[in-house]
């Protein structure tokens, strides 16, 4: 059975099917090319001239050929090549083929499929009950009787009629190396016909490229809302602790912000995971491309939730503030966003390394004539307040944030106040829009 596997096995049997699903197809056009065969004065014994029939084939592979420029060919012709020819689903493209070049090498590989196709169907269709009535032979009067050679050929022959069934079986096997050898030139030309393009490739990185940034900013908006929250309610609880017998209002005030902070974050986080769950769904919502602007990633709150922010944040916040800069009007919303959450990621900083007692930090948000200038700056500890696994990665995450917007941050030690502080200074174009800043 080894031997025959190449000739029988599972894969040579889809391959096969494969082929008569080729056959199948090309009939419509076999029939049209009948008909012009017909027109044409090969009408009179058509189905039973060879020559006509050959005709009427040669007439059905140019109207294939121009079936395969249709965009719905390739991605169906790639559907079947999958399931039937056994050849690896990365070496196929996706999608209907939209450039001249995957046009052209898709309808070669219908024209082929169809061409093999129909030859293999007509072999499988003519000679497998011939094979099947010479094996036959010598094991039925009436059939030796109907034969069309009976009594004037070889088969008459006691030794030919004893070699009959080998000779049915052997036409049976080479039948099966026919359509073997068939599927096997399918097999080796579906990647170079059916395969990718460089368009396609460069297409393929493109959409990749584009759901790794939407995934990196859903991961940066959840590193900034959940390690603040943690941040917050690590050092609250810590407060809250250490004054437990002696500031019961204190505890209370704390245990307070506790919860605000621990119910925005949640519905926060509820928004991140909806929108990574609509995107699993069949059909679901669109992340967007991650850039700016685009309303698929538009969540989250903005600056005018900064109050309910600072007032939870476990850190005393002087804040300052120019214009309006809740005012949609003035800034638009999503530059809104990305403030609130470089605010949002300045104050964990803050909280994880105010030093040792409790830090202080000082906020401005102004609205200037582009610009939306955002300063906060906190005397600099000589150790960590919170120290928090992962993180490390919040300064990157502002930078990122202001470099999308067209904007720009810094951040470290400065001297201008008289003393030694930690400042972060980021600036957002007022319109998101980089190519409008000056």
């Amino acid at each position: 059975m080894r031997l025959l596997a190449p000739l029988i096995g599972r894969r040579a049997r889809l391959r096969w099917l494969h082929l008569i699903i080729g056959g199948a197809l090309l009939m419509p056009y076999f029939l049209v090319g009948t008909v012009l065969v017909s027109m044409a004065g090969g009408g009179a014994g058509l189905f039973s001239s060879v020559p006509a029939q050959l005709a009427a084939f040669a007439c059905a592979l140019p109207m294939v050929a121009v079936s395969g420029f249709f965009p719905l060919v390739r991605p169906l012709s790639v559907a079947a090549a999958r399931a039937l020819c056994g050849v690896p689903p990365a070496l196929l493209a996706d999608g209907p083929a939209r450039t001249r070049q995957a046009r052209v090498r898709t309808t070669a590989w219908f024209t082929l499929h169809l061409g093999l196709g129909g030859i293999v169907s007509g072999i499988t269709l003519a000679l497998t009950p011939f094979a099947l009535a010479v094996a036959g032979l010598p094991f039925s009067a009436a059939l030796r009787e109907s034969w069309p050679a009976a009594g004037s050929g070889v088969l008459v022959e006691p030794w030919a009629l004893a070699l009959a069934p080998f000779a049915g079986l052997a036409m049976l096997v080479a039948m099966a190396a026919v359509a073997a050898g068939a599927g096997e030139l399918l097999a080796r030309r579906v990647p170079v016909l059916l395969g990718p393009t460089p368009e396609d490739r460069l297409a393929a990185a493109e959409r990749r490229a584009a759901d790794l940034a939407v995934r990196n900013r859903l991961a940066r908006e959840l590193h900034d809302s959940v390690g603040h929250a943690l941040s917050a309610v690590t050092l609250q609880a810590g407060a809250a602790r250490r004054v437990l017998d002696r500031d019961p209002e204190f505890v209370r005030r704390a245990l307070t912000a506790i919860e605000e902070t621990t119910r925005r974050t949640v519905g926060e986080l509820d928004a991140v995971v909806g929108l990574l769950r609509r995107d699993e769904e069949p059909g679901g919502g669109d992340l967007g491309s991650g850039e700016p602007g685009d309303e698929g990633t538009a969540y989250g709150p903005g600056l005018d939730a900064l109050d309910g922010l600072l007032a939870h944040c476990g850190v005393p916040v002087a804040y300052e503030r120019e214009g309006d800069p809740g005012d949609p009007r003035v800034v638009v919303p999503v530059v809104s966003r990305e403030a609130y959450r470089i605010v949002q990621e300045g104050l964990s900083n803050v909280l994880r390394h105010g030093g040792g007692g409790t830090p202080t930090a000082r906020l401005l948000v102004a609205v200037r004539e582009r610009e939306l200038e955002i300063v906060m700056e906190n005397p600099p500890g000589d150790r960590p307040a919170v120290v928090r696994p992962g993180g490390g990665r919040g300064l990157r995450g502002i930078a990122e944030r202001a470099a999308l917007l067209g904007g720009r941050s810094e951040a470290g030690p400065y001297d201008g106040t008289g003393g030694s502080t930690w400042r972060l200074a980021v600036r957002l174009p007022l319109t998101g829009r980089p190519e409008e800043r000056s």
